[in-house]
């Protein structure tokens, strides 16, 4: 396995420029290549064409506003790539950072690998990050009235809005959360010898 992960190492660093690759790590017996978002499409061809990459299993999105315990300080947002190579018997994960964090925004990579499809609407809801490009990007997981991205650091855990069956109207409809928010610590007992042979 180590010498098939150096073999593919080698591999990108021959076949992408300098400026294509921002970080590839090698760690758990796995690649990860960092691109950066101005280059994510001519280097997805690469992968696809030159390296053997055909299929994409998976795009996660990430927010890491409290990573290592807030002290990141880098993008908040990032797409993750999980690229398999079948001819090659390899993956490689892609991690591709969108520049604003105010707005992330990537480039769809649907006309790469057109299985991304539901993937990046995921992530657009979950995440709000947006893929330009993508021919339907609409929820696919929360309701099309839902207000925010419920994967990201900052969405509040009770939500914004809560939605009940009302018999009067005779359909369901949506009001402000009614849940108190409160701190839980629980109440630890210990028996005397407890842990005791």
């Amino acid at each position: 396995m180590a010498s098939r992960l150096s073999l593919l190492t080698d591999q990108l660093k021959r076949t992408l420029n300098e400026n294509e690759i921002a970080g590839l790590k090698q760690a758990l017996n796995e690649i990860t290549l960092e691109t950066p978002a101005a280059h994510w499409q001519t280097v997805a061809l690469k992968l696809r064409d030159q390296l053997g990459f055909e299929s994409c299993l998976d795009v996660c999105g990430v927010d890491y506003s409290e990573f290592e315990d807030g002290a990141w300080q880098g993008p908040r947002f990032a797409a993750v790539y999980h690229l398999l190579s079948i001819s090659n018997n390899v993956r490689l994960r892609v991690r591709v950072f969108c520049p604003d964090d105010n707005a992330p925004t990537l480039c769809s990579m649907m006309d790469t690998w057109p299985g991304v499809n539901w993937f990046e609407r995921e992530a657009f809801d979950l995440f709000g990050i947006v893929f330009e490009g993508h021919p339907d990007l609409r929820r696919i997981l929360t309701d099309y009235g839902f207000v925010g991205h419920p994967f990201r650091k900052d969405f509040p855990v009770t939500g914004h809005v809560e939605m009940r069956y009302d018999e009067e109207q005779a359909r369901v409809v949506y009001q402000p959360v009614t849940i108190e928010p409160r701190e839980l610590t629980p109440r630890i007992i210990r028996e005397e010898n407890y842990g005791d042979r």
